[in-house]
C-alpha cells in the first residue's frame, strides 16, 4: 500500500466522522417524521446538494470531450440502484427505531463481507481470506445480537436484512458505474429513491409542515452534509489514496458510530456486545487489507 496525502487522509476520516455521525440524526429524525418520509426528504436533499457538482463536471468533460455514457444507462442505473438503496435504507431506517446506533453501525458495515460471498452466485473464486472473515463476523455477530435466550432483537433483524440489501446495491453499482459518469449516477439514485420514500410517506404518514421544521436540523446533516458533503469528501479524497487504505479508513464510521450513540443519545453497549463490535471490525479491516475490493464509487453513498 502507498502513503497517502495528509489531505487525502483528513478528507475520508472526515466522511468517516459524518456518516458515523449520521446514524443518530437518522434515529432523532422519526421523532418528528415517519420512516419514510425522513428517508425520503433527506434525498432529495442530497440529490439537490450533488446537482450543482454533477453540472460542473459535465462541462468539464464537454471542454475535454470525454464522453460520460449513454443517456439510457444512467437513467436505468440511477433506477435500479435508487430502488436498491430506497429498500435498503428503509429497514436501516426501521432497524433504528429498535435498537442502539452503535449496534446499527456495526452490522451495516457488514456488507463489505457480503459483498464478494455474494460473488458466489456470480461464479466468481471466493478467496480464503474472505471465509475467515466471514466466520469472524458471525461470531460477532452473535455476541453483539443474540441474546441470553437465543433470540435476535427486532431491529437487529432488520439490519442484518438492510446490510444485506446494502450488499445487493452495491453490485448493482458495480455493475452500472463504469459505464456512466459516479456522481451523476449518485445524484439520480438520491432523487430516485427520494421520490418513492416521500410518496409513500405522504400516502401512509401524513406529515404536516411544522413537522419538517422541527425535524430540519437531523434532514439537513443526514441530507446536506451525510449525502452531499462527505460523498464529495470521498471521491476527492480517494483520487490519491490506495483504495483499500481508504477503505480502512472509511469503515472507521462503524467505531464513531458506538461513540456518537454513547455521546448524544447516552446509549452504551454491554462488554458482550463491545467484544462482538470489536470481532466484526477487525473482521471488516482483515478482508480489506490484501485486496483492492471496491472502486472509488462503490463504497459509502447510503447514510
Amino acid at each position: 500500500m502507498k502513503r497517502i496525502p495528509l489531505s487525502s487522509g483528513i478528507l475520508l476520516f472526515t466522511a468517516a466522522i459524518i456518516w458515523g455521525f449520521a446514524f443518530v440524526a437518522q434515529r432523532e429524525g422519526m421523532d418528528y417524521l415517519g420512516p419514510f418520509t425522513f428517508n425520503g426528504t433527506r434525498y432529495l436533499l442530497g440529490s439537490a446538494v450533488l446537482l450543482p457538482l454533477v453540472l460542473m463536471r459535465k462541462k468539464a468533460a464537454e471542454r475535454r470531450g470525454i464522453v460520460r455514457g449513454k443517456r439510457k444507462d444512467i437513467w436505468l442505473g440511477g433506477m435500479c440502484c435508487g430502488l436498491a438503496l430506497c429498500t435498503a435504507s428503509m429497514f436501516q431506517q426501521l432497524g433504528l427505531l429498535y435498537t442502539t446506533v452503535g449496534k446499527a453501525g456495526f452490522i451495516t458495515t457488514l456488507y463489505i463481507i457480503l459483498v464478494p460471498l455474494l460473488g458466489i452466485f456470480l461464479k466468481k473464486k471466493i478467496p480464503h481470506i474472505i471465509w475467515v472473515g466471514a466466520l469472524m463476523s458471525a461470531i460477532g455477530m452473535y455476541l453483539l445480537c443474540i441474546n441470553e435466550q437465543f433470540t435476535i432483537g427486532r431491529g437487529d433483524g432488520l439490519l442484518l436484512v438492510c446490510a444485506l440489501l446494502f450488499s445487493i446495491h452495491i453490485m448493482v453499482i458495480s455493475h452500472f458505474s463504469p459505464k456512466v459518469d459516479g456522481v451523476e449516477l449518485s445524484c439520480l439514485q438520491f432523487l430516485i429513491a427520494g421520490v418513492i420514500c416521500i410518496t409513500v410517506g405522504l400516502l401512509r404518514e401524513h406529515p404536516r409542515p411544522s413537522d419538517f421544521l422541527a425535524g430540519i436540523l437531523p434532514l439537513a446533516y443526514t441530507g446536506i452534509l451525510s449525502s452531499g458533503v462527505a460523498y464529495t469528501f470521498q471521491i476527492v479524497g480517494q483520487r490519491d489514496a490506495d483504495p483499500a487504505v481508504a477503505a480502512l479508513i472509511l469503515s472507521l464510521e462503524s467505531v464513531i458510530s458506538v461513540l456518537a450513540g454513547w455521546l448524544l443519545l447516552g446509549q452504551r453497549l454491554t462488554g458482550r456486545e463491545l467484544i462482538g463490535c470489536a470481532i466484526v471490525f477487525a473482521a471488516v479491516i482483515l478482508v480489506q487489507l490484501p485486496f483492492k475490493r471496491f472502486s472509488q464509487n462503490e463504497h459509502i453513498e447510503y447514510k
